[in-house]
């Protein structure tokens, strides 16, 4: 079983419980993105994982969204 390792990139705090955690790794031959909620310094369910091609087309989407 390949193990997954993530390195922790970047954060926005919400509020005084809610924090969503930005971070980085390699899961077999793919580097994903984890973009995690933590409430009360605890990972939840809520969350999204992408490789990074998928990682480019959402930065495309927001880019376009903010401009």
């Amino acid at each position: 079983m390949d193990e997954l390792t993530l390195e922790k990139i970047g954060s926005i705090i919400r509020n005084e419980k809610i924090e969503y955690v930005v971070k980085k790794g390699r899961w077999t031959v793919y580097d994903v993105i984890d973009i995690r909620q933590h409430e009360n310094d605890k990972p939840s369910i809520r969350g999204l994982r992408l490789n990074r091609d998928e990682a480019k087309l959402l930065l495309q989407i927001l880019r376009e969204e903010l401009e």
